[in-house]
């Protein structure tokens, strides 16, 4: 079990940096971002970051094809990829579909899954080649060719997916491994492995060789009490994006969450968070003490998750998103210290 940081970029950069040179030091495997228009550039503080570590790998998890074109996505990373020396890859989905609907764009209308299958398709050959001509359903080049160039012979590209079961067998088939956000469950995570395998096998590839990646809202402290709490902070906002089956493969019923998505949606942070039971935001984050953390890792790592890639959640980045203060909660660097000391042993 590897173990990476994801972050939501939006803390004073230094501290960012701060903790990136931590999670180098400590040795976990990657530090992902969202590549989102709501928060700082990721490129750009990788780029930064690039120089201050050693051995810890980084890209987006995810970049949306349809506000980013795969062609730059590629140039972008095939550059970090020269600064860091051969450390970068990418997570590719269709996006975040409240980020499109603020740029008016209808996400049932861009064909997502095979957008991105499609884009995946682009990212690999102008990484590997350098140059494409490529006339696609949603993408056309001609002769397109590109100077920036990775220094690993192959850099890892793959999909994130939430709903399935196509969008898990197509991460399997087409790229090189599946960013699974936001689910909790052994139920979750076999039925993802059900179908990676499927897609794997069509590909006559061997599917535990994927990257197979846990993607959690993620708090761990020594007061478990209050790391719950700033985990039910969060969990609203992240649940909103999650679909029904998904939700239901979690153990939530879809419809105790409208009023919150509702609330949310309207600008109601505070109310969305009060309507967020203790006992949903158990079912929807990995938080609480490591002994607790350690567990809730323990019940989903069977099916074949080989990677835990931890969207922490502390005091500061509540603050910024919800206005609310929540005491006793340890921070970023301090949970990366306690994931590396408490956590990542047991998977050794």
């Amino acid at each position: 079990m590897r173990f990476s940081y994801v972050m939501l970029p939006d803390y004073p950069l230094e501290e960012s940096l701060r903790s990136i040179r931590l999670a180098d030091e400590l040795g976990f495997h990657a530090c992902y971002a969202a590549d989102e228009t709501w928060h700082k550039d990721m490129w750009l503080l990788f780029a930064a970051a690039a120089q201050q570590t050693s051995n810890i790998r980084f890209g987006p998890s995810v970049s949306g094809v349809v506000l980013r074109e795969p062609t730059l996505i590629a140039q972008a990373t095939a550059t970090l990829d020269e600064l860091t020396g051969g450390r970068a890859e990418v997570v590719l989905s269709s996006g975040n579909f409240g980020l499109l609907a603020q740029y008016g764009i209808d996400w049932k209308n861009t064909k997502p899954l095979s957008r991105v299958i499609e884009g995946v398709q682009v990212i690999r050959t102008l990484l590997d080649d350098g140059a494409i001509t490529f006339d696609g359903e949603f993408f056309q080049y001609n002769g397109l060719f590109t100077f920036a160039r990775p220094v690993q012979e192959r850099v890892p590209v793959k999909m994130g997916a939430m709903r399935g079961p196509k969008s898990f067998e197509a991460s399997a088939e087409h790229s090189d491994g599946c960013h699974h956000a936001l689910s909790y469950t052994r139920e979750a995570y076999d039925y993802a492995a059900e179908h990676l395998r499927i897609g794997a096998d069509r590909a006559g590839k061997d599917w535990t060789t994927l990257d197979f990646g846990a993607w959690v809202v993620l708090a761990v402290g020594r007061d478990s009490a209050a790391a719950k709490d700033a985990a039910r902070s969060m969990v609203g906002i992240y649940a909103s994006s999650m679909p029904a089956e998904q939700l239901e493969r979690n153990g939530v019923d879809p419809d105790s969450l409208t009023p919150i998505i509702e609330a949310i949606g309207a600008g109601d942070l505070a109310k969305g968070i009060e309507l967020t039971t203790p006992e949903i935001a158990e079912k929807l984050s990995f938080a609480g003490t490591p002994e607790e953390v350690t567990a809730k890792i323990k019940e989903i790592e069977p099916s074949g998750v080989n990677h835990l890639i931890a969207a922490i959640t502390d005091a500061s980045l509540v603050k910024a998103f919800t206005g609310r203060d929540v005491p006793g909660v340890a921070t970023v660097d301090e949970q990366l210290q306690l994931l590396h000391d408490e956590v990542m042993p047991a998977f050794t």
